[in-house]
């Protein structure tokens, strides 16, 4: 019996090295990054458009949006209504899609070190 808990054990991997770790959060962040600046560069030409805003003031709306903060200029017309809600439910999944690929390495590193097996 001993030897059977002793090759349960033996298959579990070895908690990567910190180096490995630190490259793959950097990489993820990098990732994140590239991911959020297409987003809000889709909400900053859409305000520009729609909303005849000037370059900062797209920023600052599409900055507010894609957090989840909420619109700060009412939209003039329709069309302006209709890209404020398409980029409000976008920027709801893109938020939270970056955020978690950000957070990826971190919560694989956690299921590494107390060797919680996800894949059956």
């Amino acid at each position: 019996m001993e030897e059977h808990k002793n090759s349960a054990i033996s298959h579990v991997k070895k908690l990567p090295r910190v180096k490995h770790f630190a490259k793959k959060l950097f990489l993820t962040f990098l990732l994140g990054l590239v991911f959020l600046i297409f987003s809000l560069s889709i909400g900053i030409l859409g305000y520009h458009y729609f909303f005849l805003l000037s370059w900062t003031d797209s920023l600052y709306n599409a900055s507010m949006i894609l957090t989840g903060m909420g619109p700060v200029d009412k939209a003039p017309d329709d069309s302006a209504k209709l890209f404020a809600s398409f980029y409000a439910i976008y920027s709801g999944v893109a938020f939270l899609s970056i955020v978690a690929v950000i957070l990826s390495p971190i919560a694989h590193r956690f299921l590494h070190k107390f060797r919680i097996d996800v894949e059956g």
